[in-house]
């Protein structure tokens, strides 16, 4: 079974996956030449004992050589702090360097990736710090010939797994052509050798980025200031505000004579928060800020507004009813239709999610029929950097295999036109649109960007929240629900569980039909299945909203977006989340002290 996070972070998945790294960067044309010039060498090398073009191939493992070899580094710079209740947790600056490297044995018809072996092609490396040709070159050649011995291995597994299993029921190849724009196409299976030198093509990202400069202590001050705030609610319980700036390049190489180089900035504030109500349930409010650079970032007075309202939020949810099961209609936030849209039906649009015997295939046959109401459609646009001033997670100009990034037109009027693809081909797409991601140290697989859904047929929010009293009084219910805010969920696409999801939603108010004031709840889940689900869609708002955040797949984290309006469906099912039974701390909270030593 594959799960996958929604997009928010977590206090956890934060402090992990951050970068801690230096707040200056300056690209390194050393690493980049360098990688270009052990690829070449390693091409060489490897390719010596390979067959001539008239003579058969041999099956014995010192005359297969690779037919593709990649390269892609990271060079990361960054700043992280983070802090809790007034004080400073923890301030750190570092950097690192990584280098991922992908072989291929085999053809592209069938190679050592086959099947349940993907991950068997690449090899991760930690690389120097420092620009020094013979240490960087050193560590790109003893883990180029681990992973190759490696290739070497799973393919002759991979060649005796064909001739024992049944056929597949999509037998496309295991790589599809490069044709990247400006970049050369390979459709041989032969290993061809990077360009290296002043003339050689290169895919330099033009957007070559200044070094970030950061106050550390003015930020750590800031940082310092909106933790403090939560001592004023003495039942948030545990709290942490997390500032972190990145700088990172990716430099990719290839022996199809890519030589890629994609800047890419990132200053992000996140704000947690969790309480815990009279029964046991554990509540927990997330509200992250990002900007291309730290001076992007929301001013203070509006940081701490912030910080107050996530407050207010988590008291109110602390005293509100528990939720009872409910079938009926209802109205998302454009927020959390970003996110319904994301989980319900982005992943099932993933291009290797419609090839393999353990997948659902959910529309795998579906192109060029309807599988949304004809008002809707739905694109991924990583090329977007920004939507109505917000910047966007999802924004890259390469993919990590050194393709373009494209605008993908995945649902015109409702009808299926094509999936996100990586260079694993399937069945009815051939070749990759720009949408092969994965974090550093995972083979690339399709995956979204930004997802961007429009519709034709929009009305005011105030409308429509109308509508959902109209709609609930029409299904002889007493309240429908309105989702303000929704956290994560998952998303099961394989064959042996239902083809179900489950999105887990943070602030949820029953509107009722006889004029009561609108009710919070807590304890609301949402599930049910995908088809059913997208076609009780009857409407959307006037305006959309964008989620940034971060999704957990095969491939690893990611950073994505989602951009949607406010939607209102027909029926939506949903259930109680499970509750804890550890009650609210016995200990009541220590009470905050001035600088005298008093309490107040």
């Amino acid at each position: 079974m594959i799960v996958r996070n929604a997009l928010p972070f977590s206090a956890v998945s934060v402090l992990a996956a951050a970068f801690l790294a230096s707040p200056l960067h300056a690209q390194s044309s050393v690493l980049l030449d360098t990688m270009t010039a052990e690829l070449n060498r390693a091409a060489a090398s490897l390719g010596k004992n390979a067959p001539g073009k008239d003579s058969p191939a041999k099956d014995n493992n010192d005359a297969r050589p690779p037919y593709y070899i990649s390269y892609a580094a990271h060079d990361t710079w960054a700043v992280l702090t983070g802090a809790e209740q007034g004080a400073i947790l923890s301030s750190n600056a570092d950097h690192a360097r990584t280098a991922d490297i992908v072989v291929r044995v085999g053809d592209p018809i069938l190679d050592n990736t086959h099947g349940t072996h993907r991950t068997s092609a690449i090899r991760s490396v930690p690389l120097p710090l420092e620009d020094d040709p013979n240490a960087i070159a050193n560590a790109l050649w003893r883990g180029t010939n681990s992973e190759y011995g490696n290739a070497l291995q799973t393919w002759l597994q991979v060649k005796t797994e064909s001739q024992v299993r049944a056929k597949e029921e999509d037998t496309s190849p295991d790589f599809s052509p490069n044709f990247s724009k400006d970049s050369p196409d390979s459709t041989t299976t032969s290993l061809s050798v990077a360009p290296s030198g002043p003339t050689a093509p290169s895919n330099v990202d033009p957007g070559r980025l200044d070094p970030i400069h950061i106050d550390r202590d003015q930020w750590n001050a800031r940082v310092r200031a909106l933790s403090v705030i939560f001592r004023d609610y003495p039942h948030v319980y545990s709290n942490l505000t997390i500032f972190s700036v990145q700088d990172d390049t990716g430099y990719f190489v290839s022996s199809e004579g890519a030589r890629i180089v994609t800047p890419h900035q990132l200053a992000r504030l996140v704000i947690l928060a969790t309480t815990r109500a009279a029964d046991g349930m554990d509540l927990f409010r997330a509200q992250t800020f990002e900007a291309k650079t730290a001076d992007g970032l929301p001013s203070q007075k509006d940081l701490e507004a912030a910080v107050r309202a996530l407050s207010v939020s988590l008291e109110q949810l602390r005293t509100a009813p528990n939720t009872e099961p409910f079938d009926g209609p209802a109205l998302l936030s454009g927020r959390a239709s970003a996110v319904f849209f994301h989980e319900v039906l982005g992943h099932r649009l993933e291009g290797q999610r419609q090839r393999g015997d353990e997948e659902g295939q959910t529309f795998t046959k579906d192109i060029g029929t309807p599988i949304l109401p004809s008002f809707l459609s739905v694109a991924d646009d990583p090329t977007l950097a920004t939507f109505d001033g917000t910047y966007l997670s999802g924004y890259y100009t390469y993919d990590d295999e050194g393709q373009r990034a494209r605008k993908v037109e995945l649902i015109q009027d409702g009808v299926l036109k094509t999936f996100l693809m990586s260079r694993q081909p399937i069945a009815s797409v051939s070749s990759s649109n720009g949408h092969g991601r994965s974090q550093p140290g995972q083979m690339p697989t399709g995956r979204q960007g930004n997802l961007i859904v429009t519709s034709t047929r929009t009305v005011p929010e105030s409308r429509l929240r109308q509508m959902l009293i109209d709609e609930a009084k029409k299904q002889n219910k007493p309240y429908g629900l309105y989702f303000e805010d929704i956290s994560s969920g998952f998303a099961v696409t394989t064959r042996n569980a239902p083809q179900a999801f489950q999105v887990i939603p943070l602030v949820v108010y029953r509107v009722y039909t006889d004029g009561r004031p609108d009710e919070l709840v807590r304890g609301v889940s949402i599930v049910g299945t995908p088809q059913a689900a997208l076609n009780r869609i009857l409407a959307t708002g006037d305006k959309r909203e964008v989620f940034n955040g971060e999704c957990g797949a095969e491939s690893g984290t990611i950073p994505v977006s989602a951009i949607a309006p406010a939607m209102l469906v027909s029926e939506i099912e949903t259930q109680r989340q499970q509750q804890g039974t550890a009650r609210p701390p016995i200990l009541p909270p220590p009470t905050a002290i001035n600088n005298s030593g008093e309490g107040r």
